[in-house]
């Protein structure tokens, strides 16, 4: 099963695409998606779109999974993100991809073992699960594979079925 993983924001959308068969994790691709700064909210939710739509078209992925939104303590900016999901969730929409969100706390859950995990901790097991050398770089792209990871790990468990 190939997923696609997805860290929405508005600024920096990581991505991580993940290959799961049997028990094993193969990382295929990851990074982040960009918008400029200072820049129509209207024309970084184009770019988005257009981002994803290219993902989806180039890989093919099986499912998608998403983080779901946190609203911290800036609600302008929870807003901003809110759009992205959206035209995140509409791009795999419109390729015909299934979509799963998983909030931080599952995401955390399933990679590290514990839902109050230290992004350092999610971040190294993300590393090892895939047998990476390095932790990915941008953070948001290590956070696109562990809600992969997490989507891989819900679908192999009775519950989903």
């Amino acid at each position: 099963m190939l997923i696609l993983g997805i860290d929405p924001g508005y600024a920096t959308i990581g991505y991580g695409l993940i290959k799961y068969e049997g028990n094993s994790f193969t990382s295929l691709d990851y990074g982040a998606i960009q918008t400029p700064a200072k820049t129509e909210l209207s024309y970084r939710l184009s770019l988005i779109f257009d981002g994803v739509t290219e993902l989806i078209n180039k890989y093919r992925p099986d499912a998608m999974a998403i983080e779901e939104l946190f609203f911290n303590t800036n609600i302008t900016t929870g807003i901003a993100v809110g759009h992205a999901r959206g035209v995140i969730l509409l791009a795999a929409e419109k390729c015909g991809l299934r979509s799963y969100e998983y909030t931080p706390l599952q995401i955390k859950q399933s990679v590290v073992g514990y839902g109050r995990a230290e992004k350092k901790q999610v971040m190294e097991m993300t590393r090892i699960i895939l047998k990476l050398e390095k932790i990915p770089r941008p953070d948001d792209a290590a956070d696109a594979l562990a809600c992969a990871i997490c989507h891989a790990h819900s679908y192999n468990s009775r519950l989903f079925r």
